[in-house]
Parts: structure tokens; C-alpha cells; sequence
């Protein structure tokens, strides 16, 4: 019996046993719909072309033996298109290793696919800070390093998208400078052309900074409302007058590309949802990140995530796009044999680097984007975030931002804040800060 994983090599086996017949179509792509069943679309011009036509008929009769209920009946299993854009529709599509002309096109119940790559920024670098599992301590290193960077005088504007776990806010803000709106409000008064109205009471200043600025835009606003019902509603498409549709994570890159403009930061910090969800992959994946920090616990659960995660990018043929922006983060490294600890974790972040990101190279060859084990500069070094039980107590960090030890902030964040001066710095993501003398 022919299960979902079982499509994708028996449909690349099927292609190559008919390499030839399929060479002669110009483009053809291989639907996969909602419900996992496969169709082929091919251009108007191979239905008027005999050979071409009784070659997608062929196909059509051998999908439907070779993949069972995930095919349709060849009688149906063929659609014709006159223009490929047409038929992608703006759905999640890769080209299939080995066939220049072949794509596979995913329709998916959500428009989150990781598979499709922004640019990064050319603006602000925008860092987003990511999880596999929540718990990790991600928003209170957010929150510590904007501080920290605030302090240097850069303008730091931090973004809480962590939507179905809000609260960064409260980290940076007292409940009476909470702003009224948040990121939630936004995209839910964009469907209706109303978002200009609560744009300019969506953020707020923190007044821990002491040189520089932090502009903080909450998930929601001081009082929540109804935030289940908006939440419920945030991923919808805007479609325009004019019929141009603005899928949920073009929506946010318009907010953000709006909040750079009116605020000019230095930088941008993106508390992300953990997860591999709609707002992860838009977080990580569609808003031009300029570097992706990946919080790891030293587990199963993490490694097996990433390793899903990696993989997918490199089914998709994007690999090579995101792999330069990621760097790992031990998170919460025990009190006890904390050395021991991170490099256990070095060798877990290593063994999936070198089985899914890393060229396979020659010991001579430089040209290729790989890196040893013991290597300072590669992103599987993990930047040590240590637990700490004062940290750990808290409820909320803003009490203690009040009256820091930096310290204990030096103890706890150095590593990554370091880190993150040099690549503001730099731009390089890849080399680190060895001497611990910034602070």
C-alpha cells in the first residue's frame, strides 16, 4: 500500500523510466493537492503534440497503478495549462533533481512550506531568534540582548511574533507603557484597509535603554481583547480590489518593511514561535532574515526536528540559500560540567551540519561550504546561553533590567551578544568573538 513518503521517490523512479518522452514536454509539474493525490499539468502545446500528449497519457496510467489512492484516475490525472505561472497559482514548488523541466507543486493547507527563501535584508539586519521546542529561553535572550545593545547605542527594534505564546513584551515594558496595539491588531484591521489606524499606537519605547532606543511591538496590545478570535484570523490572505492577493507572511513583511521606515533601528530582533508552523517558517524563511540563531537543547527531540527541518530545505534545492544565515545556540547549559555539555552538543550540531548542510569535500578542496568539528567559526559552534537560577525565578526580566548586573549578563548572554556585535559589526555571521571584550 503506497503511503504519502513513498510519492515523491516513486514519482522521480516513474520519470526516469520515461526520461526521454519527458524531455520532449517544455515544462510539465507534478500537483500534489490537499488531500496528498497526484495529477500532472503540462502546456497547451504538448496536448496538440501527439508524442507529447501519448506521453503524459502513459504517465498518467502508471501513476495511477504505481501510486494508488495518491493518484487520480488517468482519465482525470491530466490538466492543461497555457502558462506555468498560471498553473503554480503561488503554490510551494521545487524542481525535481534530475529533470530540468519537471516541477514538483505542493498545495497545502497553510501557506507555511519553508521552502521558499527571501532575499535577505538589504535594510536593518533582522536576526531571528528560533526553536524547535519551546522553553528554551529564547524570549529572555531576546529581550538580554536588546538591552545589552541599547546600552552601545544602537536603535533596537524587537519584534514579539511568538503569536500563540505572547509575552516578550513584558520582559522590556511595565504595564503602563505597554502600547495599546500590537502585531495581532495589525494584520487583522489590514483584511479590511484599516491598519494605518492602529499603526502608530502598536509600539512602544522601553526605558531601559540608556544610549540607544528599543522599539517594542507586542503580539497584542495592553488589554488583549479578543484575541482568540483575531488570532483565528491573522493567517488569512488580504485580497485587493483589484484581485491581487497578499498571502498572511507578505502581509507581515509589509508591516515590517513600514516599522523599519518610520523607526530607522539598527537592527531588528524577531522573537520567533518554535515549531514548524506558519509563523516559524515566515519568521525564519519570509522576512528577509539576516541570520537565524537556532536555540538547541542537547536532545532527541531537537536534533530530530532540525534534522526534518534541514532535510526538507534540501529536498526543495534551498540549502544553499538558507545555510549561511544559521548558527546554532547551546541554550540553557547547566550549572553542572557546563564544558562537557556543550561539547556533547558541538558533536550532535556537527553530525546534522555534516549530514545535510555541508559539501561532501575533498581534504584539499577550500571551495566548498564545509568545516571541522573543532572549528571557531562554523555554525554548528554552539554560542553558550547558561542557565541561570536568577534568570530562571523570574516572572518577568523588566524588574531586573532596572537595576542590572552586568555580570550576570556577561555570565549568562556574553557569548551570544558578542557574537552579535560582531556581526553588526562585520556582517559575518560565521566569525566569532573570541576575546569576550565588548562588554
Amino acid at each position: 500500500m503506497m503511503t504519502f513518503d513513498e510519492i515523491l521517490p516513486t514519482v522521480r523512479e516513474m520519470l526516469d523510466a520515461h526520461q526521454a518522452d519527458v524531455k520532449r514536454i517544455d515544462w510539465l509539474l507534478i500537483n500534489r493537492d490537499l488531500y496528498g493525490r497526484v495529477r500532472l499539468i503540462a502546456p497547451e502545446t504538448a496536448r496538440e503534440d501527439d508524442a507529447s500528449r501519448t506521453a503524459l497519457e502513459t504517465l498518467a496510467v502508471r501513476f495511477a497503478e504505481r501510486l494508488g489512492a495518491h493518484a487520480y484516475p488517468p482519465d482525470l490525472a491530466i490538466l492543461y495549462e497555457a502558462d506555468k505561472k498560471l498553473a503554480f497559482q503561488g503554490a510551494a514548488a521545487f524542481r525535481l533533481e534530475g529533470h530540468d523541466n519537471v516541477w514538483l507543486v505542493d498545495r497545502l493547507a497553510t501557506e507555511s512550506n519553508w521552502a521558499s527563501i527571501a532575499p535577505e535584508s538589504t535594510g536593518a539586519p533582522r536576526v531571528v531568534f528560533f526553536s524547535i521546542k519551546g522553553g528554551v529561553g529564547r524570549s529572555t535572550a531576546v529581550a538580554a540582548c536588546a538591552w545589552k545593545l541599547a546600552q552601545l547605542g544602537k536603535r533596537v527594534l524587537v519584534l514579539d511574533l511568538d503569536l500563540e505564546s505572547p509575552g516578550l513584551s513584558t520582559h522590556l515594558l511595565p504595564f503602563e507603557r505597554q502600547p495599546r496595539y500590537g502585531i495581532t491588531d495589525w494584520l487583522v484591521e489590514d483584511l479590511v484597509d484599516n491598519g494605518q489606524s492602529v499603526f502608530e499606537e502598536m509600539y512602544a519605547t522601553s526605558e531601559l535603554a540608556r544610549d540607544g532606543e528599543i522599539y517594542v511591538v507586542p503580539a497584542h496590545g495592553r488589554e488583549a481583547g479578543e484575541y482568540v478570535a483575531k488570532l483565528g484570523r491573522v493567517w488569512m490572505p488580504k485580497i485587493h480590489s483589484e484581485g491581487r492577493r497578499d498571502s498572511w507572511s507578505r502581509r507581515l513583511q509589509r508591516l515590517l518593511q513600514a516599522l523599519e521606515e518610520r523607526l530607522r533601528p539598527d537592527v531588528i530582533l524577531i522573537d520567533s514561535r518554535a515549531g514548524i508552523d506558519e509563523i516559524a517558517s515566515a519568521c525564519v524563511t519570509d522576512l528577509c532574515a539576516n541570520l537565524v540563531l537556532l536555540f538547541a537543547l542537547d536532545g532527541n527531540q531537537t536534533w530530530s526536528g532540525y534534522r526534518i527541518l534541514f532535510q526538507h530545505w534540501l529536498r526543495a534545492g534551498v540549502a544553499q540559500e538558507i545555510r549561511k544565515r544559521l548558527q546554532i545556540v547551546a541554550a540553557l547549559v547547566p550549572e553542572i560540567a557546563p564544558s562537557d555539555y556543550l561539547a556533547d552538543l558541538r558533536e550532535h550540531a556537527y553530525d546534522l551540519f555534516l549530514d545535510t548542510l555541508y559539501d561532501e569535500i575533498e581534504p584539499a578542496d577550500t571551495e566548498g561550504w564545509s568545516f571541522d568539528l573543532a572549528d571557531e567559526t562554523a555554525p554548528h559552534r554552539p554560542l553558550a546561553v547558561r542557565w541561570h537560577r536568577g534568570f530562571a525565578a523570574l516572572r518577568t526580566l523588566y524588574g531586573r533590567f532596572e537595576q542590572i548586573d552586568e555580570n550576570e549578563i556577561r555570565l549568562v548572554f556574553g557569548d551570544l551578544i558578542d557574537f552579535l556585535l560582531y556581526y553588526l559589526e562585520w556582517g559575518d555571521g560565521y566569525i566569532q568573538v573570541i576575546d569576550g571584550g565588548r562588554f
